[in-house]
This record gives structure tokens, C-alpha cells and sequence, in this order.
């Protein structure tokens, strides 16, 4: 199995947006939920978005409501993590993994887990 890889983190300045992407290239990809987590510096990692296999069903973290949206592309094996109105507290490295327990937020229900990809917000 091979792990997803993560990809468009970068910097931003406060106010702006970014759009991470979480690609696999193993076809069952598609068939499983999957999570946004990220972890800031001296922190635990928390859970950011989540989404079913069928881009149905999505779940936010409270901070992140209104200004996030997670989608997925199964044909490309592909989710994508949109995220508005940046704040320096977004700053952390950002992490994708699968579930087959559905959209969850605890960590604990995911597998298979990319490096990760950095975000810092800072003017």
C-alpha cells in the first residue's frame, strides 16, 4: 500500500486561501473516507475536514466551518482541501489519510497516512 501524498501547501499571507491536494495512486482509494488532519508545532495533531467515499457526507472542525470545503475526484483518486480567509493560527503541516469506517474525526479510525504538507499563514 502505497501512502497519499499531499501537495499545495506553501505561504500565505492572513485573509488568504489555499488549496491542498491529497492524491493515491492505488485504485481503492476511492472506496475509502477520507480525513484532513493537521498538527502545529508543540500541538497534537486535531482533525481539520472529512469526507465519505462518496463525497456525500462531510464533516469540519468547528474552527474551520464556512471558510473549508473538502471535495474528492474518485476518478483521479483525488481530495482536495479549499481553505478561505486564512488565519496564522492555520499554520501547521497538513495530513491526509483514508478511513473505511466512513467520515470520522478521530484520527484513531484512519490509516495509511501521507508526510504531510506544510502551511504557514504570516504576513
Amino acid at each position: 500500500q502505497m501512502q497519499p501524498v499531499e501537495s499545495g501547501g506553501g505561504l500565505v499571507q492572513p485573509g488568504g486561501s489555499l488549496r491542498l491536494s491529497c492524491v493515491a495512486s492505488e485504485p481503492t482509494f476511492s472506496t475509502y473516507a477520507v480525513g484532513w488532519f493537521r498538527q502545529a508545532p508543540g500541538k497534537e495533531r486535531e482533525f481539520v475536514a472529512s469526507i465519505s467515499w462518496t463525497g456525500v457526507w462531510t464533516e469540519y472542525a468547528d474552527s474551520m466551518k464556512g471558510r473549508t470545503t473538502i471535495s474528492r475526484d474518485n476518478a483521479n483518486n483525488k481530495v482536495d482541501l479549499e481553505m478561505n480567509n486564512l488565519k496564522p493560527e492555520d499554520t501547521a503541516v497538513y495530513y491526509c489519510a483514508r478511513s473505511a469506517n466512513g467520515a470520522q474525526r478521530e484520527e484513531q479510525q484512519y490509516d495509511l497516512w501521507g508526510q504531510g504538507t506544510q502551511v504557514t499563514v504570516s504576513s
